[in-house]
Parts: C-alpha cells; sequence; structure tokens
C-alpha cells in the first residue's frame, strides 16, 4: 500500500502508530482552520486530541489522482460532533518523497448538518 492510502486506512482506524508511520519527521500540514503543524509528533497528537471528542466516525474516499509526489484525494469525513452529525467534503493534497508524507494541504468544500445523533 502506498502512503496515502496507507495514512487514509490508519486514520480510518484510529491506527495512530501506523498513521506515524506513513509520516516523515517533518511533515507539514496545513489545516482549513489555520491548525498548522510542522512536524509528525504534534500533528499525529493533534489528530488523537480530535479524534477523542468525534463520534462514530467515517471516511470515504471519492477519488484520487495526481502523480507518485503529489496526490490528491477527494473524501468526505462523516462524525458526531457535539451531538450534532457532520459531513464534510474535503480535498486532501498530499507531497509525497521517497516513500514517505511530507505535506498534507486540507481544504474544505463544504460542511452540512446531519440528522441530530441519538
Amino acid at each position: 500500500m502506498d502512503a496515502v492510502g496507507g495514512y487514509l486506512a490508519a486514520l480510518r482506524a484510529g491506527n495512530w502508530d501506523a498513521l506515524r508511520a506513513r509520516l516523515a519527521p517533518d511533515v507539514v500540514r496545513h489545516g482549513p482552520y489555520g491548525d498548522d503543524f510542522s512536524d509528525r509528533d504534534a500533528y499525529v497528537a493533534f489528530l488523537v486530541e480530535t479524534f477523542a471528542v468525534l463520534g462514530d466516525y467515517e471516511l470515504e474516499v471519492h477519488r484520487s489522482f495526481g502523480t507518485p509526489d503529489r496526490t490528491c484525494v477527494e473524501l468526505v469525513e462523516t462524525a458526531t460532533v457535539g451531538g450534532q452529525r457532520l459531513r464534510t467534503e474535503e480535498a486532501v493534497l498530499f507531497g509525497i518523497t521517497d516513500g514517505l508524507i511530507t505535506e498534507i494541504r486540507v481544504f474544505l468544500q463544504r460542511s452540512t448538518p446531519l440528522s441530530s445523533a441519538g
């Protein structure tokens, strides 16, 4: 499995060790809310903290395209946040060097509240 596929599989499973293994130590992540990180450990800690408050996380990959060193993934993340289901459509751009992810840029298209979680 390539770096991006492994990253997405690990994210879906909440397997932080497997996700960490796909990232370069100096990975740069640019988030949609100014939540930027410039090292692997800080970024993984952010994900662990974020996922601790999400319920029923789902990840759907719709399309992936690019080159061996730049891959764009169109995806949808759905989770329960504060009792509300939220569906978020995104495009995520990955930079890859020597089989490791060196850059992640997250672009949100829209977030749509779904029916209340019960």
